[in-house]
């Protein structure tokens, strides 16, 4: 039961990791898998100026030997990406690179995906004492467990307690009471 009233008690969400939180050899099985639509496809190729019509005629690609549109290799990336987020990069503030991108295997409208990261390095930053440097390599599966692509990826991280990343969150001029859900 709630005292009528009295502030409610705030309770922070996931901050992520910190560079403090990596360990060489973990591995992040992120939590949210993503089904890829052929508007996300479409959208995607179009918005990023891909003209190659093997993403969005499906009569051109009939006559390829997928025999439909594949994904755009770009937006599989990006979901990829997007996917690890929440595990490796929520308290990042640069990426420094992508390297050995390796597409492994056809992405279809219709497609989950899955992605994981494995950390393989990380180092104190030499310029910046608020942060370290972090590489991780992310695959990503489709649902019945082909990888479809892979990469590694370098980072920036802030350690914990960086004043950079303190009070962000606004005081609210006026608390969040029980009496708000009346």
């Amino acid at each position: 039961m709630r005292s009528e009233g009295k502030p409610m008690t705030a309770k922070d969400g996931w901050k992520g990791r910190f560079f403090e939180d990596f360990e060489v050899g973990d591995v992040y099985r992120h939590p949210l898998g993503r089904t890829v639509t052929e508007t996300d496809n479409t959208w995607f190729t179009l918005l990023t100026m891909n003209t190659n019509q093997m993403h969005f005629n499906s009569e051109y690609a009939a006559r390829s030997e997928f025999g439909k549109p594949l994904v755009v290799s770009t937006l599989t990336v990006a979901i990829a990406v997007g996917q690890s987020v929440t595990d490796t990069t929520q308290n990042a503030f640069a990426n420094l690179g992508w390297d050995d991108i390796k597409m492994t295997h056809p992405v279809f409208a219709g497609d989950t995906l899955y992605s994981e990261s494995l950390v393989l390095e990380k180092r104190e930053s030499k310029s910046r004492p608020h942060a370290g440097i972090v590489s991780i390599r992310t695959r990503t599966l489709n649902q019945d467990g082909d990888e479809v692509c892979s990469f590694k990826r370098t980072f920036y991280v802030y350690k914990r307690g960086a004043e950079q990343l303190e009070n962000i969150f606004p005081t609210a001029k006026k608390p969040f009471t029980a009496e708000d859900d009346a």
